[in-house]
């Protein structure tokens, strides 16, 4: 898929063959951060893990991989073709003044093969390197720390159990940048300092603060924060964080812990304590105790993302403040001086109050992460729920099981609310 823009350059994505449904929405979402814009013109094999882009700017692709984790590089195309023989035509007809300032005679590169669904022998990859013997390349080879790495590239299909000999594609190009995969790692929730039964994986953390186009300076909320792992990967990319919770004990890191071997959460188990675990405490803000589902904050735009994970009962239950007093009527919201106990709170009134409260207290453009838990046998897309100051930007799916999944909601505020 190409971008609407004057002086277009081509460039090729290399993505994770994880999470296939989110690759799109989230460099879509990234490349709109940075000033960008796919068109419809062109189509992209979904599924594949290369995708050709039309960017306007180097700097553009160089801020793209400092996002994104589910693309590995990127590299400047100079030649694709579905065979060695178009591959070679297409390089030979690339522009030789582009060319050039990488192939001097003072510099230093490498070529390096990589493969997708097919594995080579070195023999075979010194022999495609030959190949390449009609570029202009004037410098010396340096493997260990080139100024320049060029990529050969091919993709043998998607099927394991049906390798073609020859690949289906070939591409040929820079290497520009690689993304931000490394963070899965180093923000494992198995290393985190405080966690609970449903904290949120670090790869799709990081994924949900990119859908919700998070940047530096903003300020993001979670009116489900639990153990605060979706405020980490906002404060990651330089956002103020905040959040609420009903529950004390979570909010102040009391009670029992949810680790293997350990029975009772210790001193300094808080979500405070994780952001320091990363360096990131001054981004945060607070965390409260409060309900969700009740009013607390004054009147105006506060939030420019808000990203959040809602309890659907399946590791955490749903509830909201009550009191024996409470009746059926839900609707019926009591102000009386009594002691608040929890209460059921159905699935259609948490989504209900959460579009409400992110149309109110979003800031125009401002944008809703959220996920809603799906029973496959009867979805339909009229099932999400709507709300007239917000549009639909993106709908992902995470299969849970045969019959179950969640999906992965993504809206913006395009119009002021108004109180009815």
């Amino acid at each position: 898929m190409a971008l609407a823009a004057p002086a277009l350059r081509r460039y090729l994505l290399l993505l994770a063959q994880e999470h296939l449904e989110f690759r799109l929405p989230e460099i879509t979402s990234l490349l709109s951060l940075y000033g960008g814009q796919f068109s419809s013109e062109q189509e992209i094999r979904v599924n594949s893990p290369f995708w050709i882009l039309s960017i306007p700017s180097e700097e553009m692709a160089r801020g793209l991989m400092k996002r994104t984790v589910c693309a590995k590089s990127i590299f400047e195309l100079w030649g694709h073709g579905r065979s060695a023989g178009e591959l070679y035509a297409c390089l030979k007809n690339y522009p030789m003044d582009k060319m050039l300032p990488y192939l001097q005679l003072d510099s230093t590169y490498k070529v390096h093969i990589h493969t997708f669904n097919k594995t080579l022998t070195q023999a075979q990859k010194i022999k495609k390197i030959d190949a390449l013997e009609f570029l202009p390349f004037k410098g010396k080879v340096n493997l260990k720390n080139p100024e320049h790495i060029f990529w050969i590239l091919e993709d043998y299909g998607m099927d394991p159990n049906n390798v073609p000999e020859e690949p289906f594609h070939l591409y040929f190009g820079r290497w520009i940048a690689d993304g931000q995969r490394e963070l899965i790692e180093s923000y494992s929730v198995k290393k985190r300092h405080f966690i609970g039964n449903t904290s949120m994986d670090a790869c799709l953390s990081f994924i949900m603060a990119n859908h919700g186009r998070v940047k530096p300076n903003d300020v993001v909320y979670d009116p489900f924060v639990g153990t605060g792992g979706l405020l980490i990967s906002s404060a990651h990319f330089g956002a103020y964080v905040c959040g609420a919770d009903i529950d004390y004990n979570t909010i102040h890191g009391l009670g029992k812990a949810s680790r293997k071997n350990q029975k009772w959460r210790g001193p300094d188990e808080n979500i405070r304590a994780n952001l320091r675990q990363y360096g990131l405490e001054k981004y945060y803000l607070d965390a409260l105790v409060s309900d969700s589902s009740r009013p607390i904050w004054r009147k105006g735009m506060l939030f420019d993302a808000i990203i959040t994970d809602p309890p659907y009962g399946i590791r955490e239950a749903t509830r909201r403040t009550g009191s024996q007093k409470e009746t059926v009527k839900s609707a019926e919201r009591s102000t009386d001086n009594h002691i608040f106990v929890s209460s059921s709170y159905h699935l259609s009134d948490i989504f209900f109050d959460l579009l409400k409260f992110a149309a109110e207290y979003l800031v125009m453009g401002g944008r809703l992460v959220y996920w809603l838990p799906i029973y496959r046998p009867e979805y339909t897309e009229e099932i999400i729920p709507r709300h007239p100051c917000l549009k639909l930007i993106s709908n992902c799916e995470q299969m849970l099981s045969s019959h179950t999944s969640r999906r992965l909601i993504t809206m913006e505020k395009v119009k002021e609310f108004k109180c009815l």
